[in-house]
C-alpha cells in the first residue's frame, strides 16, 4: 500500500480541497449544515493555505488538516489546536489520517507549541479512536453540546503535550 505524501496546501489546492470537504461532509463530524451552492470558498482571512496541510496518494488530493490558534490571546499562544480533519472516503483505512495527525504535531512544534489539542463530537468514535492511539487524551466533555438530527450530542475536548 502506497504511504501518504504529506505538504503544505497551496493557493492551487482550492477547489480540490473544498471538492474533498463537500464529499466528505457527515453528521458524525460535521455541526454546521450540509453545504450547499454557492459554496464559501474553503481558503478565507481566517484560514489559508499556511494553515493547512494536506495529504496524497498516487498523486491525488486525499485529505487535509487544519491548524490554528484556540483563542488569540497572547497567554495561549503556545496552544495550537487541529481545527478540520478530512479524509476522501475512497483512502480511508490507508494511513492517511494518521500521517495528517503526526505531521501535524511537528509542524506546530515547528512553529512553537508545547501543546496541541482539538474538538471532537462524542459519536464520531473512530475518530477518537485515532486521536487516543496517537496520544491525545480526553480533557474535557461538554454535554450534549450540539443537537444534530434530532439528536444531542457531546463535545470532546482532548489534548496532548508536544
Amino acid at each position: 500500500m502506497p504511504v501518504p505524501y504529506i505538504r503544505h496546501a497551496t493557493p492551487e489546492d482550492e477547489e480540490p480541497l473544498g471538492r474533498l470537504d463537500r464529499a466528505v461532509w457527515s453528521p458524525l463530524h460535521a455541526v454546521q449544515p450540509r453545504p450547499q451552492p454557492p459554496y464559501e470558498p474553503f481558503f478565507n482571512e481566517r484560514f489559508g493555505p499556511r494553515d493547512h496541510l494536506v495529504a496524497e496518494l498516487g498523486g491525488a488530493l486525499v485529505g487535509y488538516i487544519r491548524l490554528g490558534f484556540p483563542t488569540s490571546l497572547k497567554s495561549n499562544s503556545h496552544v495550537r489546536q487541529i481545527q478540520g480533519l478530512a479524509v476522501a472516503d475512497e483512502a480511508r483505512g490507508a494511513g492517511v489520517g494518521r500521517a495528517l495527525l503526526r505531521a501535524v504535531q511537528d509542524e506546530a512544534r515547528r512553529r512553537g507549541a508545547r501543546r496541541i489539542t482539538l474538538r471532537v463530537l462524542g459519536h464520531n468514535t473512530p475518530a477518537r479512536a485515532l486521536y487516543e492511539s496517537e496520544g491525545f487524551a480526553v480533557e474535557g466533555i461538554l454535554p450534549e453540546e450540539f443537537q444534530l438530527d434530532g439528536e444531542y450530542v457531546d463535545d470532546v475536548l482532548m489534548g496532548r503535550p508536544l
